[in-house]
Protein backbone atom coordinates (compact mmCIF):
# COMPACT_ATOMS: atom_id res chain seq x y z
CA UNK A 1 0.00 0.00 0.00
CA UNK A 2 1.71 3.28 -0.74
CA UNK A 3 2.49 5.65 1.82
CA UNK A 4 -0.49 8.20 0.56
CA UNK A 5 -3.35 5.75 1.39
CA UNK A 6 -2.78 5.69 5.25
CA UNK A 7 -3.99 8.65 6.83
CA UNK A 8 -1.81 9.95 9.39
CA UNK A 9 -3.02 9.86 12.86
CA UNK A 10 -2.15 12.10 15.90
CA UNK A 11 0.53 10.46 18.79
CA UNK A 12 -2.36 10.12 21.72
CA UNK A 13 -3.90 6.47 22.37
CA UNK A 14 -7.48 6.83 24.04
CA UNK A 15 -10.02 4.50 25.30
CA UNK A 16 -12.05 6.20 22.68
CA UNK A 17 -9.60 5.99 19.99
CA UNK A 18 -9.56 2.58 20.94
CA UNK A 19 -13.59 1.31 20.38
CA UNK A 20 -13.27 3.45 17.14
CA UNK A 21 -10.14 1.67 15.32
CA UNK A 22 -11.35 -1.82 16.49
CA UNK A 23 -14.24 -1.55 14.77
CA UNK A 24 -12.72 -0.69 11.53
CA UNK A 25 -10.15 -3.44 11.84
CA UNK A 26 -13.11 -5.54 12.26
CA UNK A 27 -15.11 -4.38 9.18
CA UNK A 28 -13.59 -7.04 6.78
CA UNK A 29 -11.24 -4.42 5.17
CA UNK A 30 -8.00 -6.24 4.65
CA UNK A 31 -4.81 -4.83 6.19
CA UNK A 32 -1.15 -4.74 4.88
CA UNK A 33 -0.01 -6.31 8.44
CA UNK A 34 -1.42 -7.51 11.53
CA UNK A 35 1.10 -7.51 14.53
CA UNK A 36 -0.23 -9.75 17.41
CA UNK A 37 1.80 -8.67 20.70
CA UNK A 38 2.56 -5.19 21.90
CA UNK A 39 5.91 -5.58 23.97
CA UNK A 40 8.83 -3.38 22.49
CA UNK A 41 9.17 -6.33 19.56
CA UNK A 42 5.63 -6.57 19.18
CA UNK A 43 5.25 -2.29 19.10
CA UNK A 44 8.38 -1.72 16.95
CA UNK A 45 7.49 -3.90 14.35
CA UNK A 46 4.21 -2.09 14.12
CA UNK A 47 6.33 1.04 14.23
CA UNK A 48 8.57 0.10 11.50
CA UNK A 49 5.50 -1.29 9.22
CA UNK A 50 3.79 1.72 9.89
CA UNK A 51 6.69 3.82 8.77
CA UNK A 52 6.85 2.25 5.41
CA UNK A 53 3.72 3.40 4.70
CA UNK A 54 1.67 0.30 5.50
CA UNK A 55 -1.67 -0.67 6.71
CA UNK A 56 -0.64 -1.49 10.40
CA UNK A 57 -3.32 -3.41 13.04
CA UNK A 58 -1.08 -4.51 16.22
CA UNK A 59 -3.43 -5.98 18.96
CA UNK A 60 -2.43 -7.48 22.34
CA UNK A 61 -4.58 -9.60 24.61
CA UNK A 62 -3.86 -7.46 27.76
CA UNK A 63 -1.68 -3.77 27.95
CA UNK A 64 1.25 -2.40 26.52
CA UNK A 65 4.21 -4.17 27.76
CA UNK A 66 2.10 -6.46 29.64
CA UNK A 67 5.19 -9.41 29.27
CA UNK A 68 8.79 -9.31 29.34
CA UNK A 69 9.24 -5.95 28.44
CA UNK A 70 7.92 -4.66 31.51
CA UNK A 71 10.40 -6.77 34.23
CA UNK A 72 13.83 -6.21 32.79
CA UNK A 73 16.57 -4.62 34.53
CA UNK A 74 15.74 -1.39 32.65
CA UNK A 75 19.66 -1.52 30.88
CA UNK A 76 20.02 -1.07 27.40
CA UNK A 77 23.05 -3.25 26.95
CA UNK A 78 26.12 -3.09 24.56
CA UNK A 79 26.64 -6.68 24.10
CA UNK A 80 29.73 -7.05 26.26
CA UNK A 81 28.72 -10.52 27.83
CA UNK A 82 27.85 -11.74 24.49
CA UNK A 83 31.73 -11.19 23.43
CA UNK A 84 32.62 -13.62 26.44
CA UNK A 85 31.04 -16.54 24.97
CA UNK A 86 32.00 -15.17 20.95
CA UNK A 87 28.60 -14.22 20.02
CA UNK A 88 30.54 -11.16 18.20
CA UNK A 89 27.81 -10.90 15.74
CA UNK A 90 25.45 -10.35 18.86
CA UNK A 91 27.36 -8.21 20.65
CA UNK A 92 27.83 -5.67 17.75
CA UNK A 93 24.55 -5.57 16.60
CA UNK A 94 23.68 -4.61 20.60
CA UNK A 95 26.58 -1.96 20.14
CA UNK A 96 24.49 -0.72 17.44
CA UNK A 97 21.32 -0.53 18.60
CA UNK A 98 22.10 1.08 21.88
CA UNK A 99 23.78 3.67 20.12
CA UNK A 100 20.50 4.42 17.76
CA UNK A 101 18.62 4.29 20.87
CA UNK A 102 21.02 6.84 23.16
CA UNK A 103 21.90 9.32 20.29
CA UNK A 104 18.67 9.18 17.30
CA UNK A 105 15.65 7.55 18.37
CA UNK A 106 15.06 8.07 22.06
CA UNK A 107 17.58 10.35 24.43
CA UNK A 108 14.88 11.66 26.35
CA UNK A 109 14.35 8.04 27.59
CA UNK A 110 17.75 6.42 27.62
CA UNK A 111 21.03 7.77 29.71
CA UNK A 112 24.53 6.62 30.98
CA UNK A 113 24.80 4.57 33.33
CA UNK A 114 27.64 3.91 35.61
CA UNK A 115 28.62 0.86 37.54
CA UNK A 116 31.56 -0.44 39.85
CA UNK A 117 32.75 -3.72 40.07
CA UNK A 118 34.31 -3.27 43.48
CA UNK A 119 37.58 -5.14 43.99
CA UNK A 120 36.77 -7.52 47.02
CA UNK A 121 38.70 -10.44 48.14
CA UNK A 122 36.24 -12.37 46.07
CA UNK A 123 37.77 -11.18 43.12
CA UNK A 124 40.93 -12.48 42.13
CA UNK A 125 43.90 -10.66 40.57
CA UNK A 126 43.22 -12.52 37.29
CA UNK A 127 39.61 -12.44 37.40
CA UNK A 128 40.05 -8.05 37.73
CA UNK A 129 42.42 -8.49 34.70
CA UNK A 130 40.07 -10.41 32.79
CA UNK A 131 37.05 -8.21 33.75
CA UNK A 132 39.20 -4.52 32.88
CA UNK A 133 40.04 -6.68 29.39
CA UNK A 134 36.16 -7.14 29.03
CA UNK A 135 35.22 -3.20 29.68
CA UNK A 136 37.98 -1.92 27.67
CA UNK A 137 37.23 -4.28 24.39
CA UNK A 138 33.48 -2.98 25.26
CA UNK A 139 34.77 0.48 24.44
CA UNK A 140 35.84 -0.67 21.79
CA UNK A 141 32.34 -2.28 20.38
CA UNK A 142 31.37 1.59 21.72
CA UNK A 143 33.70 2.63 18.56
CA UNK A 144 32.76 0.38 16.19
CA UNK A 145 28.88 0.94 16.42
CA UNK A 146 30.08 4.79 15.97
CA UNK A 147 28.79 5.72 19.30
CA UNK A 148 30.51 8.96 20.81
CA UNK A 149 32.58 9.22 23.75
CA UNK A 150 30.30 12.30 24.73
CA UNK A 151 27.44 9.27 25.20
CA UNK A 152 29.63 7.23 26.69
CA UNK A 153 32.05 7.89 28.75
CA UNK A 154 35.78 5.50 28.75
CA UNK A 155 36.06 3.06 31.59
CA UNK A 156 38.79 3.15 33.75
CA UNK A 157 40.35 2.19 37.17
CA UNK A 158 39.12 3.50 40.79
CA UNK A 159 41.33 3.90 43.57
CA UNK A 160 39.61 2.74 46.99
CA UNK A 161 38.66 6.08 47.83
CA UNK A 162 37.02 6.76 44.50
CA UNK A 163 34.97 3.38 44.81
CA UNK A 164 33.69 4.00 47.66
CA UNK A 165 32.73 7.75 46.57
CA UNK A 166 30.86 6.12 44.01
CA UNK A 167 29.28 3.29 46.27
CA UNK A 168 29.37 4.14 49.78
CA UNK A 169 27.65 1.29 50.56
CA UNK A 170 30.73 -1.46 50.02
CA UNK A 171 32.20 -3.08 52.55
CA UNK A 172 36.13 -1.03 52.82
CA UNK A 173 37.82 -4.42 54.20
CA UNK A 174 39.62 -5.72 51.56
CA UNK A 175 38.85 -3.14 49.07
CA UNK A 176 41.23 -2.70 46.40
CA UNK A 177 39.77 -0.25 44.32
CA UNK A 178 36.83 -0.92 41.50
CA UNK A 179 36.74 -0.84 37.88
CA UNK A 180 34.37 1.95 36.23
CA UNK A 181 32.06 0.84 33.35
CA UNK A 182 29.31 2.99 31.31
CA UNK A 183 26.15 1.14 29.59
CA UNK A 184 22.79 2.27 28.67
CA UNK A 185 20.08 3.24 30.64
CA UNK A 186 15.97 3.48 30.17
CA UNK A 187 14.30 5.61 32.62
CA UNK A 188 11.50 3.00 32.27
CA UNK A 189 11.10 0.13 29.82
CA UNK A 190 7.29 0.21 29.74
CA UNK A 191 7.72 3.92 29.03
CA UNK A 192 9.65 2.78 25.80
CA UNK A 193 6.75 0.02 24.65
CA UNK A 194 4.50 2.93 24.78
CA UNK A 195 6.37 5.60 22.67
CA UNK A 196 7.05 3.09 20.31
CA UNK A 197 3.28 2.38 20.18
CA UNK A 198 2.60 6.08 20.34
CA UNK A 199 4.92 6.68 17.60
CA UNK A 200 3.11 4.21 15.52
CA UNK A 201 -0.20 5.48 15.97
CA UNK A 202 1.18 8.69 15.00
CA UNK A 203 2.36 7.19 11.73
CA UNK A 204 -1.01 5.67 11.24
CA UNK A 205 -0.94 2.14 12.60
CA UNK A 206 -4.22 1.18 14.43
CA UNK A 207 -2.64 -0.11 18.17
CA UNK A 208 -5.55 -2.26 20.05
CA UNK A 209 -4.78 -3.29 23.73
CA UNK A 210 -7.60 -5.87 25.56
CA UNK A 211 -7.92 -7.66 21.63
CA UNK A 212 -6.89 -11.31 22.50
CA UNK A 213 -5.93 -13.13 19.19
CA UNK A 214 -7.48 -16.67 18.94
CA UNK A 215 -6.10 -18.36 16.01
CA UNK A 216 -4.20 -17.34 13.75
CA UNK A 217 -3.36 -18.02 10.22
CA UNK A 218 -1.63 -16.01 7.43
CA UNK A 219 -4.49 -14.49 6.19
CA UNK A 220 -5.55 -12.98 9.64
CA UNK A 221 -6.89 -13.78 12.85
CA UNK A 222 -9.49 -14.59 14.96
CA UNK A 223 -10.19 -11.91 17.54
CA UNK A 224 -11.94 -11.25 21.22
CA UNK A 225 -12.79 -7.76 22.69
CA UNK A 226 -11.93 -8.46 25.91
CA UNK A 227 -13.51 -6.17 27.13
CA UNK A 228 -16.76 -6.45 25.94
CA UNK A 229 -16.39 -10.30 25.06
CA UNK A 230 -17.53 -9.77 21.51
CA UNK A 231 -15.67 -12.15 19.14
CA UNK A 232 -14.50 -11.11 15.24
CA UNK A 233 -12.06 -11.67 12.44
CA UNK A 234 -9.04 -9.08 11.33
CA UNK A 235 -7.95 -10.16 7.44
CA UNK A 236 -4.46 -9.08 6.74
CA UNK A 237 -2.11 -10.23 3.74
CA UNK A 238 0.90 -10.79 6.61
CA UNK A 239 0.65 -12.08 9.94
CA UNK A 240 3.36 -11.10 12.44
CA UNK A 241 3.51 -12.91 15.79
CA UNK A 242 5.34 -11.40 18.01
CA UNK A 243 3.95 -12.44 21.32
CA UNK A 244 7.13 -13.33 22.49
CA UNK A 245 7.26 -15.83 25.58
CA UNK A 246 3.99 -16.73 24.29
CA UNK A 247 5.05 -17.15 20.73
CA UNK A 248 4.42 -20.79 20.95
CA UNK A 249 1.02 -20.91 21.62
CA UNK A 250 -0.37 -19.26 18.93
CA UNK A 251 1.88 -21.28 15.72
CA UNK A 252 2.80 -25.07 16.39
CA UNK A 253 6.34 -25.97 16.23
CA UNK A 254 8.16 -22.97 18.28
CA UNK A 255 10.10 -23.92 20.75
CA UNK A 256 10.80 -21.65 23.59
CA UNK A 257 12.40 -22.51 26.60
CA UNK A 258 11.39 -19.97 28.92
CA UNK A 259 14.30 -18.35 31.30
CA UNK A 260 13.20 -17.04 34.43
CA UNK A 261 14.92 -13.54 35.76
CA UNK A 262 14.20 -12.44 38.89
CA UNK A 263 14.79 -8.57 40.87
CA UNK A 264 14.43 -7.60 44.06
CA UNK A 265 13.61 -3.67 45.54
CA UNK A 266 14.97 -2.37 48.17
CA UNK A 267 14.51 1.39 49.58
CA UNK A 268 17.19 3.42 48.89
CA UNK A 269 16.86 4.41 52.52
CA UNK A 270 18.40 1.28 53.81
CA UNK A 271 21.63 1.06 51.34
CA UNK A 272 22.09 5.04 51.42
CA UNK A 273 23.03 6.88 48.51
CA UNK A 274 24.60 5.01 45.23
CA UNK A 275 25.85 7.74 43.07
CA UNK A 276 26.79 4.28 40.33
CA UNK A 277 25.15 0.98 40.36
CA UNK A 278 27.29 -1.89 40.90
CA UNK A 279 28.30 -5.10 39.25
CA UNK A 280 28.71 -7.91 41.54
CA UNK A 281 31.00 -11.28 40.41
CA UNK A 282 28.86 -14.09 41.16
CA UNK A 283 30.80 -16.99 43.22
CA UNK A 284 31.78 -19.67 40.45
CA UNK A 285 31.00 -18.02 37.33
CA UNK A 286 33.06 -16.00 35.55
CA UNK A 287 31.10 -13.88 33.07
CA UNK A 288 27.93 -13.68 35.36
CA UNK A 289 26.92 -10.33 37.63
CA UNK A 290 24.56 -9.12 39.89
CA UNK A 291 23.73 -6.01 39.12
CA UNK A 292 22.52 -2.82 41.82
CA UNK A 293 20.56 -0.97 39.83
CA UNK A 294 20.02 2.93 41.72
CA UNK A 295 16.84 4.55 40.46
CA UNK A 296 15.26 8.00 40.44
CA UNK A 297 12.34 7.37 42.88
CA UNK A 298 14.39 6.31 45.66
CA UNK A 299 14.00 2.76 45.09
CA UNK A 300 16.88 -0.23 44.47
CA UNK A 301 16.91 -3.22 42.02
CA UNK A 302 19.01 -5.48 42.42
CA UNK A 303 18.98 -8.81 39.97
CA UNK A 304 18.72 -10.91 38.22
CA UNK A 305 18.30 -14.64 38.02
CA UNK A 306 18.46 -17.12 35.00
CA UNK A 307 16.75 -19.90 36.04
CA UNK A 308 14.06 -22.24 33.45
CA UNK A 309 10.69 -22.24 33.93
CA UNK A 310 9.26 -25.38 33.44
CA UNK A 311 5.55 -25.83 32.53
CA UNK A 312 2.62 -23.75 31.75
CA UNK A 313 3.69 -20.08 31.58
CA UNK A 314 2.20 -17.39 33.70
CA UNK A 315 0.63 -14.05 32.77
CA UNK A 316 2.64 -12.89 36.06
CA UNK A 317 5.54 -14.73 36.63
CA UNK A 318 5.76 -15.39 40.92
CA UNK A 319 9.30 -14.82 42.56
CA UNK A 320 10.28 -18.12 44.26
CA UNK A 321 11.92 -17.64 47.79
CA UNK A 322 14.97 -19.44 46.74
CA UNK A 323 15.69 -16.58 43.57
CA UNK A 324 15.36 -14.25 46.66
CA UNK A 325 17.93 -15.75 48.57
CA UNK A 326 20.68 -15.84 45.94
CA UNK A 327 20.43 -12.20 45.12
CA UNK A 328 20.47 -11.32 49.14
CA UNK A 329 23.43 -14.11 49.61
CA UNK A 330 25.05 -12.19 46.48
CA UNK A 331 24.68 -8.86 48.08
CA UNK A 332 25.72 -9.54 51.12
CA UNK A 333 29.17 -10.30 49.93
CA UNK A 334 30.26 -6.98 49.43
CA UNK A 335 28.02 -4.73 51.20
CA UNK A 336 28.73 -3.09 54.76
CA UNK A 337 25.18 -2.41 55.51
CA UNK A 338 22.86 -6.24 55.78
CA UNK A 339 20.50 -6.37 53.75
CA UNK A 340 17.70 -8.97 55.54
CA UNK A 341 14.61 -10.53 53.58
CA UNK A 342 12.71 -8.23 55.77
CA UNK A 343 14.31 -5.24 53.75
CA UNK A 344 12.89 -6.72 50.70
CA UNK A 345 9.83 -4.56 49.75
CA UNK A 346 8.78 -5.98 46.40
CA UNK A 347 9.95 -8.40 44.15
CA UNK A 348 9.48 -9.02 40.07
CA UNK A 349 10.30 -11.60 37.62
CA UNK A 350 10.34 -11.70 33.59
CA UNK A 351 10.43 -14.40 31.46
CA UNK A 352 13.34 -14.38 28.95
CA UNK A 353 12.05 -16.10 25.39
CA UNK A 354 14.50 -18.06 24.60
CA UNK A 355 14.56 -19.78 21.24
CA UNK A 356 15.46 -23.53 22.28
CA UNK A 357 17.59 -24.95 19.36
CA UNK A 358 20.39 -26.41 21.24
CA UNK A 359 20.53 -30.04 21.77
CA UNK A 360 20.66 -31.87 24.77
CA UNK A 361 23.83 -32.87 26.13
CA UNK A 362 25.45 -36.81 26.12
CA UNK A 363 24.10 -36.92 29.70
CA UNK A 364 20.16 -36.21 28.43
CA UNK A 365 20.59 -32.70 29.95
CA UNK A 366 19.44 -29.66 28.15
CA UNK A 367 22.09 -26.64 28.40
CA UNK A 368 21.73 -23.79 30.90
CA UNK A 369 19.10 -21.23 30.04
CA UNK A 370 22.29 -18.79 30.81
CA UNK A 371 24.21 -20.62 27.97
CA UNK A 372 21.16 -19.91 25.58
CA UNK A 373 22.19 -17.63 22.66
CA UNK A 374 20.36 -13.93 22.94
CA UNK A 375 20.17 -14.36 18.98
CA UNK A 376 16.61 -13.47 17.46
CA UNK A 377 15.18 -15.72 14.82
CA UNK A 378 12.33 -15.06 12.28
CA UNK A 379 10.15 -18.46 11.68
CA UNK A 380 7.80 -18.63 9.20
CA UNK A 381 5.00 -21.32 9.70
CA UNK A 382 4.05 -24.18 6.79
CA UNK A 383 0.84 -21.66 6.59
CA UNK A 384 2.86 -18.76 6.22
CA UNK A 385 2.53 -17.03 9.65
CA UNK A 386 5.58 -14.89 10.22
CA UNK A 387 7.43 -15.12 13.94
CA UNK A 388 9.97 -13.48 15.52
CA UNK A 389 11.11 -15.01 18.79
CA UNK A 390 14.53 -14.72 20.90
CA UNK A 391 16.62 -11.24 21.14
CA UNK A 392 16.71 -9.26 23.97
CA UNK A 393 14.82 -5.81 24.95
CA UNK A 394 18.19 -3.82 23.46
CA UNK A 395 18.03 -5.47 20.17
CA UNK A 396 13.95 -5.04 19.47
CA UNK A 397 14.16 -2.51 16.67
CA UNK A 398 16.40 -4.45 14.88
CA UNK A 399 14.15 -7.73 15.43
CA UNK A 400 11.27 -5.64 14.46
CA UNK A 401 12.79 -4.64 10.70
CA UNK A 402 13.87 -8.38 10.50
CA UNK A 403 10.25 -9.35 11.19
CA UNK A 404 8.73 -7.06 8.63
CA UNK A 405 11.12 -7.32 6.15
CA UNK A 406 9.78 -10.91 5.85
CA UNK A 407 6.45 -10.16 5.86
CA UNK A 408 7.25 -7.54 3.01
CA UNK A 409 9.20 -10.15 1.23
CA UNK A 410 7.18 -13.12 1.78
CA UNK A 411 3.83 -11.38 0.75
CA UNK A 412 5.16 -9.18 -2.05
CA UNK A 413 4.21 -5.73 -0.03
CA UNK A 414 4.75 -2.72 -1.69
CA UNK A 415 7.04 -0.80 1.18
CA UNK A 416 10.33 0.15 1.37
CA UNK A 417 13.54 -0.15 3.46
CA UNK A 418 13.08 0.62 7.30
CA UNK A 419 13.73 4.18 8.35
CA UNK A 420 13.26 3.15 12.24
CA UNK A 421 16.92 3.91 13.10
CA UNK A 422 16.49 7.38 12.25
CA UNK A 423 12.69 7.59 12.96
CA UNK A 424 12.32 9.78 16.65
CA UNK A 425 9.91 8.14 19.31
CA UNK A 426 7.22 10.31 20.69
CA UNK A 427 9.16 13.27 22.91
CA UNK A 428 12.74 12.61 21.30
CA UNK A 429 14.89 15.13 21.35
CA UNK A 430 18.48 16.22 21.97
CA UNK A 431 20.45 16.64 25.01
CA UNK A 432 20.72 20.20 24.55
CA UNK A 433 16.91 21.02 23.22
CA UNK A 434 15.83 18.66 26.44
CA UNK A 435 17.68 20.88 28.83
CA UNK A 436 16.26 23.69 28.03
CA UNK A 437 12.56 22.49 28.43
CA UNK A 438 10.20 24.39 31.44
CA UNK A 439 9.71 21.18 33.91
CA UNK A 440 10.76 19.03 36.17
CA UNK A 441 14.13 17.30 35.07
CA UNK A 442 12.04 14.08 36.22
CA UNK A 443 9.83 14.65 33.93
CA UNK A 444 11.93 15.14 31.08
CA UNK A 445 13.62 12.25 31.12
CA UNK A 446 10.19 10.60 31.35
CA UNK A 447 8.50 12.29 28.74
CA UNK A 448 10.85 14.40 27.17
CA UNK A 449 9.40 17.17 24.56
CA UNK A 450 6.01 16.32 26.32
CA UNK A 451 6.90 16.82 29.64
CA UNK A 452 5.89 20.72 30.24
CA UNK A 453 2.32 19.58 28.74
CA UNK A 454 1.97 16.71 31.25
CA UNK A 455 3.64 19.57 34.19
CA UNK A 456 0.85 21.85 33.04
CA UNK A 457 -1.95 19.52 33.52
CA UNK A 458 -0.60 19.87 37.55
CA UNK A 459 -0.40 23.65 37.24
CA UNK A 460 -4.15 24.48 35.85
CA UNK A 461 -5.37 21.34 38.60
CA UNK A 462 -3.05 21.87 41.48
CA UNK A 463 -4.15 18.99 43.14
CA UNK A 464 -3.01 16.62 40.59
CA UNK A 465 0.47 17.41 41.17
CA UNK A 466 0.44 16.49 44.57
CA UNK A 467 2.30 12.57 45.05
CA UNK A 468 -0.18 9.58 44.32
CA UNK A 469 1.94 7.83 47.10
CA UNK A 470 3.48 9.82 49.91
CA UNK A 471 7.03 10.07 49.11
CA UNK A 472 6.80 8.45 45.68
CA UNK A 473 7.19 11.53 42.88
CA UNK A 474 4.45 10.21 40.23
CA UNK A 475 1.89 12.71 40.58
CA UNK A 476 -2.07 12.55 39.17
CA UNK A 477 -0.94 14.50 36.41
CA UNK A 478 1.08 11.39 35.18
CA UNK A 479 -2.01 8.96 35.38
CA UNK A 480 -4.26 11.51 34.15
CA UNK A 481 -1.69 11.97 30.82
CA UNK A 482 -1.46 8.07 30.73
CA UNK A 483 -5.43 7.73 30.09
CA UNK A 484 -5.52 10.25 27.98
CA UNK A 485 -2.61 10.00 25.71
CA UNK A 486 -1.12 6.59 26.52
CA UNK A 487 -3.94 3.88 26.04
CA UNK A 488 -4.10 3.35 29.63
CA UNK A 489 -7.61 1.84 30.48
CA UNK A 490 -7.44 0.94 33.93
CA UNK A 491 -5.76 0.67 37.84
CA UNK A 492 -3.52 -1.94 36.59
CA UNK A 493 -2.26 -0.08 33.50
CA UNK A 494 -1.63 2.66 35.83
CA UNK A 495 0.03 1.51 38.54
CA UNK A 496 1.81 -1.70 36.70
CA UNK A 497 2.95 -0.49 33.75
CA UNK A 498 2.85 3.44 33.09
CA UNK A 499 4.46 3.90 36.34
CA UNK A 500 6.14 1.27 38.82
CA UNK A 501 3.88 2.19 41.87
CA UNK A 502 2.53 -1.68 41.78
CA UNK A 503 6.37 -3.07 42.56
CA UNK A 504 5.65 -2.88 45.98
CA UNK A 505 2.57 -4.13 47.20
CA UNK A 506 1.99 -1.92 50.16
CA UNK A 507 2.47 1.37 48.10
CA UNK A 508 -0.35 -0.14 45.50
CA UNK A 509 -2.51 -0.71 47.89
CA UNK A 510 -2.15 2.62 49.19
CA UNK A 511 -2.44 4.48 46.11
CA UNK A 512 -5.70 2.21 44.52
CA UNK A 513 -8.47 4.14 45.91
CA UNK A 514 -7.11 7.30 44.40
CA UNK A 515 -6.28 5.77 41.35
CA UNK A 516 -9.73 4.34 41.03
CA UNK A 517 -11.50 7.43 41.58
CA UNK A 518 -9.20 9.00 38.76
CA UNK A 519 -10.09 6.79 36.17
CA UNK A 520 -13.76 6.81 36.75
CA UNK A 521 -13.28 10.39 36.79
CA UNK A 522 -11.30 10.51 33.56
CA UNK A 523 -13.16 7.66 32.20
CA UNK A 524 -16.78 7.91 33.58
CA UNK A 525 -16.22 3.94 34.39
CA UNK A 526 -18.35 4.52 37.52
CA UNK A 527 -16.01 2.58 39.74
Amino acid sequence: MSQTTVAARGPSLSAARRTRELSEAADGRVVDVLVVGLGATGAGAALDAAARGLDVVAVDAHDLAFGTSRWSSKLIHGGLRYLASAQFDVAHESAVERGVLMERTAPHLVRAQPFVLPLTGLVSRGQAALAWAGFQAGDVLRLSARTARATLPAPRRLSPVETRHLAPALRSGGLRGGLLSWDGRLADDARLVAALARTAAAQGARVLTRVRALELTASGARIRDELTGEEGEIRARAVINAAGVWAGDLVDGIRIRPSRGTHIVLSSEHIGPLPAGLHIPIPGETNRFVLVLPQDDGRIYVGLTDEPLDGPIPDVPEVPETDIGFLLDVLGSVLDVPVRRSDVVGAFAGLRPLLDTTPTSHAGTAPRTADISRRHAVLISADGVISIVGGKLTTYRRMAEDAVNAAVDARGLAAGSSPTARLPLVGAAPPRTLATLRAPRRLVQRYGTEAPAVHALAVQEPRLGEPVVPGHPITGAELLWALRHEGALDEADLLDRRTRIGLIPAERAEALETVRRLVSEALGTGH
